[in-house]
């Protein structure tokens, strides 16, 4: 597949805004019984493992399975450093940017040969 190399992180990507969402969404809405909450959550994570799981299979061509893991990490902590501050509010201090960096460079190193 050549086209494995990119469709693989964009899938990534889209996956870990729906689970961002699924996970960390309600916290904007304490006042939401927790069993809508978990059920809300249940809906939302269909569409990102409807993203993750191809997203998985296709990456696999071209990506061993720790650089996938490594690559969905990393994608991870892009998006919920955005959405904390976009959606929740909540900036991130020095120190939160600082633990997140030292996980990238563990990302990385992973993709070294």
């Amino acid at each position: 597949m050549p086209y494995a190399r990119l469709l693989a992180p964009l899938l990534l990507i889209c996956s870990n805004v729906f689970m961002t969402f699924a996970w960390y969404g309600h916290l904007k809405h304490r006042d939401v019984a927790l069993y809508k909450v978990v059920l809300v959550s249940w809906g939302i994570a269909f569409f990102e493992y409807s993203l993750m799981v191809p997203a998985n299979r296709i990456g696999s061509a071209v990506y061993s399975a720790p650089q996938l893991k490594g690559m969905q990490e990393a994608i991870t902590l892009l998006v919920f450093a955005g959405f904390s501050i976009w959606y929740l509010g909540q900036p991130l201090k020095w120190n939160h940017w600082a633990g997140f960096g030292l996980i990238l460079v563990a990302a990385w190193l992973i993709f070294l040969e």
